[in-house]
C-alpha cells in the first residue's frame, strides 16, 4: 500500500509540473509554427477539451476528479474568438491551496470532510495578439453538490469563477487539429451556501488559484 501511495503521488506531481512547464514555455516563447495564422479564417468552428482529464487515470487514486470537459467554439474573425464550456469534476480540497501545498504528501490533514461534485457551464473570450499569442476571459457557473465522507448529500451551492489565461494556439495538420498550452489565474467572487465543515478549511486559504496550467486542444470544422 505505501509503494502504492509513494506512485501515485509521484504521477499527480509529474502531471501537474508537466503542466505548468509546458504552460510556462509557451507563455514565456512562443515559436512562430504558423505565420500565415492572421490570415486563416477557415474552419471557424471548434469543439475540443483539455489534457488535464488524463488526471482520471492516476492508478489507485481514492481521489480521482472524475474530469469531464468539452468545448464548443466559433472564430468570430482571427483575432476574436468564444467558446462554450461544459465541465463536471469532483474534489476534496479547497481550492485556493496553493501548489507548494496541493503536491504535498500531508496534504490530507486540510481536505474536506467530504468532497464536492460540480457541474459547470461557462463562456470564454479569446483575443490573439500576435500569431498565436492570446489572452483569455473565462466566466464558470457552477452547481456544487456537497457530500459528507459516506457520500451522503448534505447540501447544494453556487459559485462563480473567472479565470483569466496566457496562453499560444499550435496548428497542425492543415488547421484540422490545434493546442493551447496556457497558464491562468482563477478566482471566485461569489460563493454561496458552503456547508460549516467545509467552509471551515476554505477559510484558510485565499479565494484564487495562481499558476493554474491549461492544455485545451481541439479540432476544426466548418458546418
Amino acid at each position: 500500500m505505501g509503494r502504492d501511495k509513494e506512485k501515485m503521488i509521484k504521477m499527480k506531481k509529474t502531471i501537474f509540473l508537466t503542466c505548468l512547464i509546458c504552460s510556462l514555455a509557451a507563455a514565456a516563447n512562443p515559436p512562430q509554427l504558423n505565420t500565415e495564422q492572421e490570415d486563416d479564417t477557415q474552419r471557424r468552428y471548434f469543439v475540443g477539451s483539455t489534457l488535464l482529464m488524463l488526471g482520471n487515470f492516476i492508478p489507485n487514486d481514492p481521489n480521482r476528479p472524475d474530469f469531464v470537459q468539452i468545448n464548443l467554439g466559433y472564430r468570430i474573425t482571427p483575432k476574436h474568438v468564444v467558446f462554450l464550456e461544459l465541465k463536471t469534476s469532483k474534489f476534496n480540497w479547497p481550492l485556493g491551496m496553493p501548489w507548494s501545498e496541493l503536491v504535498d504528501e500531508q496534504r490530507q490533514q486540510y481536505n474536506f470532510p467530504g468532497y464536492v461534485r460540480q457541474y459547470l457551464v461557462g463562456a470564454a473570450y479569446n483575443y490573439f495578439w500576435w500569431k498565436g499569442l492570446y489572452t483569455g476571459v473565462h466566466t464558470m457557473h457552477a452547481y456544487q453538490v456537497y457530500n459528507n465522507e459516506n457520500g451522503v448529500e448534505i447540501a447544494t451551492g453556487y459559485t462563480l469563477f473567472v479565470t483569466y489565461r496566457l496562453g499560444y494556439h499550435f496548428r497542425f495538420f492543415d488547421n484540422l487539429f490545434f493546442i493551447e498550452p496556457s497558464i491562468g489565474l482563477t478566482h471566485w467572487p461569489i460563493k454561496t451556501n458552503t456547508p460549516p465543515a467545509f467552509e471551515a478549511k476554505e477559510s484558510r486559504w485565499p479565494k484564487y488559484f495562481g499558476f493554474e496550467p491549461g492544455l485545451h486542444f481541439g479540432f476544426n470544422f466548418n458546418l
